[in-house]
């Protein structure tokens, strides 16, 4: 049995869960962080020394960092032409969109953002600094809605791990209050992905505990 560790607002356990449900994964989930604790116990520490989630434990086999965990499970559970394939030039183009997300995206927009803005209390908000991540965010988007054009996913015809780290970005995105540029081809993307059945249930969770908290 998989066990996924990680509360449900986590921007990265989203992403893994997301995937969990696409690949249709018989799994059990433990809420772990936030207000539900359990970061410090021996027990999880075990497991990742570092204390932070997403975790997944895979009949003893303990994968943490929620790229890993990524396509750890899409090299286990999908088929090998499905969402990081084994040809080394096709994963090659998966692998580059997850990592920008990773190095490029995220620290715009759920660190410079979402923290900066939405996670900060009103009165501690550096507005400046937020202001510049927006602006980063909105280009970093701008480069998805082009790569979008003429493609109904990242890559083409079908989901893939390119379209998962960037696309669970989206809901919190879109649903805040706070100047977006016309991107077309995303918010038709959004639309298609709001059809499938995973992202509603794993990436479209409100997030309203999470205003002005940054303990958590």
């Amino acid at each position: 049995m998989l066990t996924v560790y990680g509360r449900k607002s986590s921007f990265n356990l989203q992403k893994v869960m997301w995937l969990v449900g696409e690949l249709g994964v018989a799994h059990k989930h433990v809420e772990l962080g936030g207000s539900f604790g359990g970061l410090d116990a021996p027990e999880f520490l075990a497991m990742n020394p570092h204390g932070r989630v997403p975790v997944i434990d895979d009949s003893s086999i303990i994968v943490w960092e929620s790229h890993a965990i990524l396509r750890y499970l899409a090299a286990k559970y999908a088929s090998e032409t499905s969402f990081w394939p084994t040809n080394p030039d096709e994963r090659a183009k998966a692998d580059q969109w997850m990592d920008w997300s990773q190095t490029a995206l995220q620290p715009a927009f759920l660190v410079g953002v979402f923290w900066g803005w939405y996670r900060t209390p009103e009165a501690q908000r550096n507005l400046t600094a937020v202001d510049k991540a927006r602006e980063q965010t909105s280009r970093h988007l701008k480069h998805v809605d082009h790569q979008l054009k003429g493609r109904s996913f990242m890559l083409g015809d079908h989901l893939s791990l390119a379209d998962i780290p960037i696309a669970t970005h989206l809901y919190r995105y879109l649903n805040l209050d706070l100047p977006r540029p016309n991107l077309p081809n995303v918010e038709r993307w959004y639309e298609r992905l709001q059809s499938r059945s995973a992202y509603r249930e794993h990436v479209c969770v409100p997030f309203d505990e999470l205003y002005g908290r940054l303990d958590f």
